[in-house]
């Protein structure tokens, strides 16, 4: 009986980088959606299980209301704009908000030693404020402390990643 061994080298993998104040959103199974130097900032990613869609979100601020004209010109400058824009494009590719996990990291501590601006946390309260107003529900986060994070979203998979400084890459 002879034994045979086959090797299957697989593509490489596309990375869609999303910047600071961005988003993207995909259906491309042989991608991965990426963000680097979450801070204060937070990244949001969605992924539709059945339709193999994904969403990544990088957010500055928590609320447009103080600055509508920003907020008009990048809506994913700020959490309230930005939950809505991502909403928008995740469907617009097929994900549907009610059946997406939603997964966030970030909110961290950065430059504020002494918790007066709180932007990391202001950004999580706001978050929850969008998603609650959505009926929508958080499946895991990572987020507070003083750490940036890289995060990279899987879209064949629907897996998430985490990686910061000094740190092993750790699932979300």
């Amino acid at each position: 009986m002879a034994i045979s061994t086959q090797w299957v080298i697989a593509p490489p993998r596309k990375t869609v980088v999303v910047k600071v104040a961005d988003a993207a959103a995909s259906n491309d199974t042989g991608a991965d959606l990426v963000t680097h130097s979450l801070g204060s900032c937070l990244g949001v990613t969605l992924y539709d299980p059945v339709t193999h869609v994904g969403a990544l979100l990088h957010v500055m601020l928590p609320d447009s209301s103080i600055d509508p004209a920003r907020a008009s010109q990048n809506p994913c400058l700020f959490v309230d704009t930005g939950m809505i824009r991502l909403l928008q494009m995740f469907a617009r590719v097929g994900g549907v908000a009610a059946r997406a996990r939603i997964k966030v990291a970030g909110g961290a501590q950065m430059l504020d030693e002494k918790g007066v601006f709180r932007i990391g946390e202001r950004n999580v309260q706001a978050l929850q404020q969008v998603l609650a107003a959505h009926s929508l529900a958080v499946a895991a986060w990572e987020v507070g402390g003083v750490l940036s994070r890289t995060l990279r979203l899987n879209i064949a998979t629907g897996e998430v990643t985490i990686q910061s400084p000094g740190q092993p890459t750790r699932r979300l």
